[in-house]
């Protein structure tokens, strides 16, 4: 996964479905579980990785590392139990 960083920022989104999952597994270690965290805290956390937050965030709710509620104004961490 090495490849896809540049000085600690992600360069491309992997294609393989495998580096995908090594990649936001990754991403999703910096919320806490049962923490809220506002679409603002999210992007925040996310630009740390990439430029586009939004694509970033997207794909972490749609592949279940992040639960989004209230219409997008709390996010939560899903729990790994769930």
């Amino acid at each position: 996964m090495i490849v896809f960083f540049k000085d600690g920022k992600l360069t491309t989104i992997p294609r393989k479905t495998k580096d995908k999952t090594l990649l936001f597994e990754k991403i999703s270690d910096q919320f806490e579980e049962n923490t809220d965290y506002t679409e603002r805290e999210i992007n925040d956390i996310l630009k740390n990785f990439y430029d586009d937050s939004a694509i970033l965030r997207r794909f972490l709710i749609d592949n279940c590392y992040l639960v989004r509620y209230d219409y997008g104004s709390t996010y939560q961490k899903k729990s790994k139990e769930e």
